[in-house]
């Protein structure tokens, strides 16, 4: 079995957002024989990454950071998205961090690097704006030897 993992923004801004789903479908979808995609469910590309991976039909790994990892989604819809994609997974790893802190969400991210065999970067080129964020996660694949392929539209920035 293929394990493709995701790293990503959360904001992906619109004029990217469709190059973004272009590079994803590309990777998930003509995929020959078995998938497994590894997500932490974050809003943005986690969640789309995800949502595209069942419809091509992968099985989904989900990674959830830590025990409060619910309250980080800032609405009802964010919520309702993420708990519907959880209850379609195959497979959930839960770490043991209590809380969502940054540490929290690089143990996700490594825990998704360390068990992949190439990992998707929906990710601008520029540094993370704290520990454990898309940067820090292409840095550490990248000391692993995983494969990192940067799905971005150049030109682009994010606010």
């Amino acid at each position: 079995m293929q394990r493709i993992g995701v790293t990503g923004h959360r904001s992906i801004p619109e004029e990217a957002h469709a190059h973004v789903l272009a590079g994803m479908r590309a990777a998930l979808c003509g995929f020959d024989g078995s998938l497994e995609a590894l997500s932490s469910l974050a809003v943005g590309a986690d969640q789309l990454f995800a949502d595209l991976a069942l419809a091509c039909g992968a099985e989904l790994t989900v990674v959830i950071p830590s025990g409060d990892y619910e309250a980080c989604f800032a609405d009802g819809p964010e919520l309702a998205r993420y708990r519907s994609l959880k209850g379609r997974a195959a497979r959930e790893i839960r770490l043991d961090f209590p809380h969502s802190t940054d540490e929290a969400y690089y143990a996700a991210g490594a825990y998704i690097a360390d068990h992949c065999d190439r990992l998707l970067a929906v990710w601008d080129g520029r540094p993370a704006r704290g520990f454990g964020g898309t940067g820090d996660i292409v840095t550490y694949a990248r000391t692993l030897g995983r494969p990192v392929t940067v799905i971005w539209r150049d030109g682009v920035e994010r606010t």
